[in-house]
């Protein structure tokens, strides 16, 4: 991850940050290849960050970030667990090639029930969940 996309992630950027403890945080990739139509040339990027915003507005903080340095996967989104979550044992959940409308659908669904920690995801979101390396999730957290 590039310095000048960490210092692209500020308060003003991810939203207000007094509730962000009590919340899950979706992260999603858009700055890079991810977000691009060259490597998912029949999605709309905008358009799913847009609806993942709209239908998350008051149960999780959802971000735009520059590069997660995920780049062999396209579309890469990652949900935080919320505080709670975290305490019950929830971990960051990284999905890649999120490129159906339904994937995201099942991402909201499990977020909206508590997400990491609180409720089991959707035995299809499997199909999309990796892990990045030890390097990447380190820089995740640092922010």
């Amino acid at each position: 991850m590039s310095k000048r996309a960490r210092r692209s992630r500020t308060p003003a950027a991810t939203g207000t940050a007094g509730a962000a403890g009590a919340r899950c945080t979706v992260t999603v990739c858009r700055g890079c290849c991810c977000g691009t139509a060259a490597k998912v040339p029949r999605l709309d990027h905008e358009g799913q960050l847009t609806d993942l915003r709209t239908a998350l507005a008051g149960v999780a903080m959802v971000r735009r970030t520059d590069c997660l340095d995920a780049c062999e996967r396209a579309n890469v989104i990652v949900i935080q667990p919320s505080a709670e979550g975290r305490k019950a044992g929830g971990r960051p959940v990284w999905l890649g090639q999120v490129n159906d409308p339904d994937a995201a659908a099942d991402i909201t669904a499990w977020v909206g029930n508590g997400g990491p920690g609180l409720a089991d995801p959707p035995d299809v979101l499997d199909l999309y969940t990796f892990q990045p390396s030890r390097r990447v999730r380190a820089e995740l957290h640092d922010e």
